[in-house]
C-alpha cells in the first residue's frame, strides 16, 4: 500500500461503529451468511466540512437508517455503512479559508457529524472516514486493475493556471460565469444554479478562488477513465439492474441521460491537489485522484475498517444485495461512474441492486444557508429542545420522494400535534391507561368476538401493506400505514368504549377490548421502530416489554398477567409561540441583509438630499438612505438568544440609533463588534423584535462563507452616505426590506453594483469592505 506525503494522515480507522463518538480500532467478523438474505446498505458520504442540514439528513442517512432498521427487524443479515467524505478540493479550499491543514479541518468536523447523526438516532454499523490507509489501498488497487485492463488513458489538456499562486487550479479553485445559465458564481466542477456539471475551462470570466486573479491556460497531463470503452458492459448491467432492483423513477431518468453512446465521455480522474489519494504512477507525484473517482470507493474502504470479512460483502454479487441511498444530485456517480469503475476491474464486485433517491428539501420560501442563518441545521435541531423523534417523523412524512418538498414550521407543528400526538400518542396513552385504570396495571384475560376478529383481519391487511411498502423502499407509504393502523386503534377504542363497559359491569368485554388494544400498542412499537426508534423505546418501557421483530401478522405478544409500567404521555404539544420564535430564529438575520458585497465607495457628504461627488442632486433618485455608523454598545437580546441589541452612532446630525441585529451567531465575542464602523440602512420602517424597537438595518456581506459586517476606513466621517454612481438621495419614508432587495446590490468583477450592472457604487475614494476579524 502506498501512502506518500500528499496524504499526510495517520488515520488508520478514524471512524465510529454504531455512531459511538470514540474511535473504534477493532474490527468485527461480520460476514454474509449462507442461506440468509444478506443486505449491504450505504448512504451518500456527507462532505466533512459542512454541518448537515435537514435536507442532507433526510436525503441519505435518515432514509437509509429506516431501511436498515427494518430489514434487521425482519431477521435479515444486513450492515449499514457510511462516513465522511474528506478528500478533494472542497476540503482543501475550506482549510485554506480556516487557516488550518486539511487533516485538522477533517478532525474538527468529523465528531460534529458523528454527534448530529447519533442524536438523530442514526444506527450505522460503521460510520467511518475516507482519509484512511484503507482508502488508499483499495483505491489504488482498483485503479491499477483499470490501468492494466486498458481503461485508463493519459491525455494532455489545457488547464487553468494561476501565475500568482504558481499552481494549476483544480476545479473548485476556479469560479466564474456558467456558460449554460449565466450564473455568475458557478464553480469549476458544477453550477449550483442549473446543476450542470462543468469543466473549469468552460467558465466565462474565470477567476482564481484564492486571490481572484484571472488564470491563464497552460498544458498539463491527466488520467482519464475511458467510459466510452465501458459502454457495452455498463449498459448491459444497467438494463438488468434497474429493472430487477426496481430503481426509483428519478434515478432511472437521470441515468438514462448518461448511458447512451453519445452521452458517455472520458472522465478525468486526477486533480492538481495535495490532499487526496495519491496516484501510484511515475510522473503523477504532484496529483491525487479526483474525489468523485474515489469517494464511492470509500464505501468499500470503510467496510474494510469495520469487518475483516469485507471482501465477502463487496465481492459476492450472487449472495449480497447492495442498496444505496442519496439525493438526486449524486445519482450519476452511483449509477454510472462507480459501476463502470467496478466493471472495468473485471473483479466480481457486488453491484448496485436498488438505488433510492430523493429530490430536494427546501426551507420555507428558500434554501438552507448556514452563513445566512436560514433553515435548520443538525446542531440547531439538537439545541432546539424538540425531541429527535419529532424531527424524524416530520422529515420522513415529508420525504421528497417524487418531487421537491418544503420544510414549513406551520406544517411541522400540525404534523407533530395533529398526527403524531393526537393519533399515535393518543392511542398508546389510552390503550395503556385503561390497563392501569381498570385492571391494576395487569394485562387481563380475554374472549374475542366476531368484531374483534374482523378488526384483527383489518390490521393484518395493513401490516401486509406496510411490509410491502418498506420492502420496495417506499418509506413514506410505510409510515402512512403505521399511522393508519394507529387511527384504526383509536376508532376501535372509541367504538367499543371500555369506560362505558366497565360502568355497565361488562368486565369480560372491557378486558377483551383492553387486551386487543394493548397488544396493538406492542405491535405499533415494532412497526414504528424503524421510523421513530426513541419513541418505540419509550413505548416498550411503559409496556415493560423487550424489543421485538416485525412480524407478518398481528400477534398477541402481551400475555394475560403481564404487568405494565408507569403510564406517561409520549409526546408534548408544540406551542404556536415557540413555533413563531423558531420562524424568526431560523429565518435569517431579521435586521441585517446579506448581499454579495465585497467593496464599495463612500460619499463623505452628510447632506440628506445630495449624494453625488459634486454635491449636486443630479441623476436618478435613490430611495435607500445608507450611511456610515459606529457601534458604541452591544447587548444580548434578553428574549432571543440569536439577537444583539446594538447602539450605533450616526454622527452629530443624526445621533444614536438602536438596531436589533442577528449578528450574534457570527460574532459570538461582542468585542469584535464594539467600536466598529459599519453601514446602516437608516430609512427602514421602525419595527419590534421580541419587544425591542429596531430603528434600522445593518448591511452585511457573505465573505469566505462567513456573514460579516461591512466596515470602512477609520477616517470616514460618521453619517457619510453610500450611493451608486449616477444617483442622488431621495429617501423613501418607512422603507421595507423587500424594497431594499429590489435594488439588487451585488458584486461584479470585484466591484459593487446596484440596480443593474452599470451602476457602480463609486461616490468617493474610501472603500467599504467585509470585516476580516472572523477569518
Amino acid at each position: 500500500m502506498s501512502n506518500n506525503n500528499n496524504n499526510n494522515n495517520n488515520n488508520n480507522d478514524g471512524g465510529t461503529s454504531t455512531t459511538s463518538t470514540t474511535t473504534n480500532t477493532t474490527r468485527s467478523n461480520s460476514a454474509p451468511l449462507p442461506g440468509r438474505r444478506n443486505i449491504l446498505i450505504t448512504s451518500a458520504l456527507p462532505y466533512v466540512n459542512n454541518v448537515p442540514h435537514l435536507g442532507n439528513i433526510i436525503g441519505c442517512v435518515l432514509s437509509a437508517d429506516v431501511f436498515s432498521r427494518y430489514v434487521k427487524m425482519r431477521g435479515h443479515n444486513a450492515i449499514y455503512i457510511c462516513g465522511t467524505d474528506e478528500y478533494g478540493t472542497a476540503t482543501e479550499t475550506k482549510a485554506l479559508q480556516d487557516k488550518c491543514t486539511p487533516q485538522q479541518l477533517c478532525d474538527k468536523y468529523f465528531p460534529i457529524h458523528a454527534k448530529i447523526y447519533d442524536w438523530f438516532d442514526i444506527d450505522f454499523d460503521k460510520f467511518g472516514r475516507t482519509s484512511t490507509d484503507a482508502q488508499t489501498e483499495v483505491t489504488q488497487d482498483i485503479f491499477k486493475k483499470l490501468y492494466e485492463n486498458g481503461y485508463i488513458t493519459e491525455e494532455e489538456m489545457d488547464q487553468l493556471y494561476c501565475p500568482s499562486c504558481c499552481l494549476f487550479l483544480a476545479d473548485r479553485f476556479v469560479e466564474g460565469t456558467c456558460p449554460h445559465c449565466a450564473y455568475d458564481d458557478a464553480r469549476g466542477d458544477q453550477c449550483d444554479s442549473c446543476q450542470k456539471l462543468l469543466n473549469p475551462t468552460e467558465l466565462k470570466k474565470p477567476r482564481c478562488k484564492v486571490d481572484r486573479t484571472t488564470p491563464i491556460l497552460k498544458s498539463t497531463k491527466h488520467l482519464f477513465l475511458d467510459l466510452p470503452s465501458l459502454f457495452v458492459p455498463l449498459s448491459s448491467w444497467y438494463e438488468g439492474a434497474a429493472e430487477k432492483g426496481e430503481w426509483s423513477s428519478n434515478a432511472v431518468q437521470i441515468t438514462k441521460t448518461w448511458i447512451k453512446p453519445e452521452g458517455l465521455k472520458k472522465r478525468c480522474i486526477t486533480r492538481d491537489l495535495k490532499w487526496g489519494t495519491p496516484v501510484p504512477l511515475p510522473g503523477y507525484e504532484d496529483k491525487v485522484f479526483y474525489v468523485w473517482f474515489d469517494a464511492c470507493i470509500g464505501y468499500i474502504s470503510i467496510t474494510a475498517t469495520y469487518t475483516t470479512e469485507w471482501k465477502k460483502w463487496w465481492m459476492s454479487p450472487n449472495d449480497v444485495e447492495l442498496f444505496q441511498f442519496m439525493g438526486k444530485d449524486n445519482v450519476p456517480f452511483h449509477t454510472v461512474i462507480f459501476p463502470a469503475t467496478l466493471l472495468g476491474t473485471s473483479e466480481p464486485y457486488t453491484m448496485l441492486h436498488h438505488v433510492s433517491t430523493t429530490e430536494f428539501l427546501n426551507y420555507e420560501d428558500g434554501k438552507f444557508s448556514k452563513s445566512r442563518g436560514t433553515g435548520v441545521f443538525g446542531d440547531a435541531a439538537i439545541s432546539s429542545g424538540i425531541p429527535s423523534e419529532i424531527w424524524r417523523y416530520y422529515l420522513l412524512a415529508n420525504r421528497p420522494e417524487q418531487a421537491d418538498s418544503t420544510f414549513s414550521w406551520d406544517d411541522f407543528m400540525a404534523k407533530s400535534n395533529s398526527e403524531l400526538k393526537d393519533n399515535l400518542g393518543n392511542f398508546v396513552n389510552r390503550g395503556l391507561k385503561f390497563v392501569s385504570q381498570f385492571f391494576a396495571n395487569t394485562i387481563p384475560e380475554y374472549e374475542l368476538n366476531e368484531e374483534d376478529k374482523e378488526f384483527i383481519k383489518q390490521i393484518n391487511e395493513q401490516i401486509t401493506k406496510y411490509n410491502h411498502a418498506l420492502e420496495k423502499v417506499r418509506l413514506k407509504d410505510g409510515l402512512k400505514e403505521v399511522m393508519f393502523i394507529s387511527a384504526l386503534g383509536n376508532k376501535y377504542i372509541q367504538d367499543n368504549k371500555p369506560w362505558q363497559l366497565i360502568k355497565e359491569n361488562n368486565e369480560i368485554r372491557c378486558a377483551s377490548v383492553v387486551f386487543v388494544s394493548v397488544n396493538l400498542v406492542k405491535c405499533l412499537a415494532a412497526l414504528m421502530e424503524p421510523f421513530l426508534p426513541s419513541l418505540s423505546k419509550k413505548i416498550l418501557a411503559q409496556l415493560q416489554s423487550p424489543h421485538d421483530h416485525i412480524s407478518d401478522t398481528f400477534e398477541f405478544k402481551m400475555k394475560p398477567g403481564h404487568v405494565v409500567g408507569t403510564i406517561e404521555p409520549l409526546i408534548n404539544p408544540l406551542s404556536k409561540a415557540s413555533i413563531d420564535e423558531f420562524k424568526v430564529r431560523f429565518g435569517g438575520s431579521p435586521s441585517s441583509t446579506t448581499s454579495s458585497i465585497s467593496s464599495c465607495s463612500i460619499s463623505s457628504n452628510n447632506n440628506n438630499n445630495s449624494a453625488s461627488a459634486s454635491g449636486s442632486a443630479s441623476g436618478t433618485p435613490f430611495p435607500a438612505e445608507i450611511r456610515v455608523g459606529k457601534i458604541i454598545e452591544v447587548e444580548n437580546h434578553q428574549a432571543a438568544d440569536h439577537l444583539y441589541v446594538l447602539k450605533i452612532d450616526l454622527g452629530s446630525d443624526r445621533g444614536v440609533r438602536q438596531i436589533v441585529s442577528g449578528l450574534r451567531g457570527a460574532y459570538r465575542d461582542k468585542a469584535l463588534l464594539e467600536g466598529k464602523k459599519l453601514i446602516v440602512l437608516c430609512n427602514l420602517k421602525e419595527s419590534k423584535f421580541k419587544g425591542v424597537i429596531s430603528q434600522g438595518m445593518v448591511l452585511t456581506a457573505e465573505a469566505e462563507g462567513q456573514i460579516q459586517i461591512l466596515t470602512v476606513d477609520e477616517e470616514v466621517t460618521l453619517g457619510s452616505l453610500v450611493l451608486p454612481s449616477g444617483f442622488h438621495l431621495s429617501a423613501k419614508p418607512k422603507y421595507s426590506v423587500d424594497d431594499f432587495k429590489k435594488l439588487n446590490f451585488k458584486v461584479k468583477d470585484g466591484e459593487v453594483v446596484a440596480i443593474d450592472e452599470n451602476n457602480k457604487v463609486l461616490a468617493g475614494q474610501s472603500k467599504v469592505r467585509p470585516d476580516g476579524s472572523l477569518l
